[in-house]
């Protein structure tokens, strides 16, 4: 989806999304309202989204549904204000910036990257998820393994014969 920039009224657009893509090989399906203003050569997008996406659990792997609240303030720039400086530097208020070429702003591009940028690094089914036995594989949400549940570290046997030493 693309918005000629031209053609956004002093006012500003309501533009409503209700979109199914996907962001890093991720289905999402993605619904909400996107307020589009423009001031000058700036174009500023605000708005709230909700996303139902798939994620697998990073501790037990499987795979299970989340609803995310996705904050979207973006200000968009021409990108030809970059034009005969070699190097920027982005100061961390203006990590909402971006910059658009030519007369049109792809929405589709911005959905994506606030998708990506809110998505959990650690997702979990659950924060008591209990993951997979290092050394079996079992899933201990649903199952108890046989394996030791204390494996000593091999160089800790002579501390360990010290204090046994220690306490008779």
């Amino acid at each position: 989806m693309k918005i000629l920039i031209p053609d956004i009224p002093k006012e500003g657009i309501d533009v409503d999304i209700q979109e199914t893509l996907t962001s890093d090989g991720i289905p999402v399906a993605l619904r909400g309202r996107l307020r589009v203003q423009k001031e000058g050569s700036e174009v500023m997008v605000e708005g709230d989204l909700k996303a139902d996406v798939e994620l697998q659990c990073s501790r037990c792997l499987k795979t299970y549904g989340s609803d995310l609240t996705i904050p979207v303030a973006v200000v968009y720039h021409p990108v030809e204000e970059l034009k005969g400086d070699d190097q920027h530097e982005i100061a961390s208020e203006a990590l909402d910036l971006d910059f658009y070429t030519g007369d049109e702003l792809d929405v589709e591009r911005l959905l994506k990257e606030q998708v990506a940028l809110n998505i959990p690094m650690k997702p979990l089914c659950d924060t008591f998820c209990k993951g997979l036995c290092p050394n079996c594989g079992t899933d201990l949400n649903e199952d108890t393994c046989s394996c030791s549940k204390r494996t000593a570290d091999p160089r800790f046997q002579e501390l360990k014969k010290l204090m046994k030493e220690r306490k008779e």
